[in-house]
């Protein structure tokens, strides 16, 4: 059943953290300014995913200030989306909200986001309409969201990320999902139930370098698609059967042309020779699609937990996931 709009009162944050010793600081004080008048009570569940700076002792020492504030530290680096959904096992709030830790989400977002839960949404989702990165990140940003949508099985919202707020039961689902490699706001949109999307300007990191590089958003993009689409490999079917009809016609084509004689006893080596590279690199390409789907199987099928939890302060601890 839904909940009823004043039963939900206390919100849970979870916040993945990676090197950010220099932001946490003006995180709290701004999670707290936007949360002040707005709900009851809340904890802030901060995720440190193998941190190498001074993350753990900059929140500890915040938290002997506010022990709202609660700290699961995983045993090594597991990924920003096993982070958060370490913090998702962890959170107990009738609300749940994820944000990361760079401030590129604005903390002043969040009241308006309770407000549209609490008016009959389980999902409420920020969808950037700008971004303070450069003109290649906003490229390839696009292009996924485009791809993903062009691909997916389910409709996954455009230019939304994991910044949003749910309510218990879409949580309560997603920490029943047996899958270890996840994405997130696919698996969000996969829950159904409404849900609803606010636009939002989107700021440059607050500090430090992003812990996100290429070959993260490469592999996140591809999770992704895997993760929510089966067409990749219905493609290679189509292509796979498109070059098998040309190579058809074609070879009825040079066997008329031989016995007719019009095809020099010599051939042309070139030709047979740009069209063997054409079709060892289209072989390569799905041999490459068809390897990820069986990657993903092997992983499933291994069972290892999402992550591993080293220490916690202020809940108690909870295996891996």
């Amino acid at each position: 059943m839904r909940s009823s709009a004043s039963s939900l009162t206390t919100l849970s944050v979870v916040i993945p953290v990676y090197n950010s010793g220099q932001i946490f600081p003006e995180l709290h004080r701004r999670v707290s300014d936007a949360l002040r008048a707005t709900v009851p009570s809340f904890e802030l569940i901060a995720v440190l995913d193998g941190c190498r700076d001074n993350s753990f002792e900059v929140i500890q020492t915040a938290r002997e200030s506010d022990d709202r504030i609660k700290i699961v530290e995983l045993s090594r680096n597991f990924g920003h989306q096993a982070a958060v959904t370490a913090g998702l096992a962890y959170a107990s709030g009738d609300m749940v909200l994820i944000m990361d830790d760079d401030l590129e989400d604005p903390p002043e977002l969040i009241p308006r986001f309770i407000e549209e839960l609490r008016a009959g949404s389980d999902v409420v989702y920020g969808v950037r309409k700008g971004r303070k990165r450069s003109l290649l990140h906003r490229l390839l940003y696009t292009a996924f969201y485009r791809i993903l949508g062009r691909l997916s099985d389910i409709p996954i919202p455009r230019d939304a990320g994991d910044f949003c707020i749910m309510s218990r039961r879409v949580v309560d689902i997603l920490n029943s999902l047996p899958e270890r490699d996840r994405f997130l706001r696919g698996l969000r949109a996969w829950t159904g139930f409404r849900q609803t999307g606010l636009e939002y300007e989107r700021s440059g990191r607050f500090a430090g370098e992003p812990g996100y590089t290429m070959r993260k958003y490469l592999s996140l993009a591809v999770n992704g698609i895997i993760s929510f689409s089966h067409r990749p490999l219905t493609f290679i079917s189509v292509i796979g059967a498109l070059i098998a009809a040309v190579s058809f016609i074609l070879g009825l084509l040079f066997i008329i042309l031989k016995f007719s004689g019009r095809i020099p006893d010599v051939p042309g080596w070139t030709s047979l020779a740009v069209l063997l590279l054409f079709l060892s690199g289209i072989q390569m390409v799905t041999t490459g699609v068809i390897g990820a789907y069986i990657a993903r199987i092997f992983d499933e099928v291994k069972q290892r937990p999402s992550f591993v939890v080293g220490r916690t302060v202020g809940i108690d601890r909870k295996d891996g996931k």
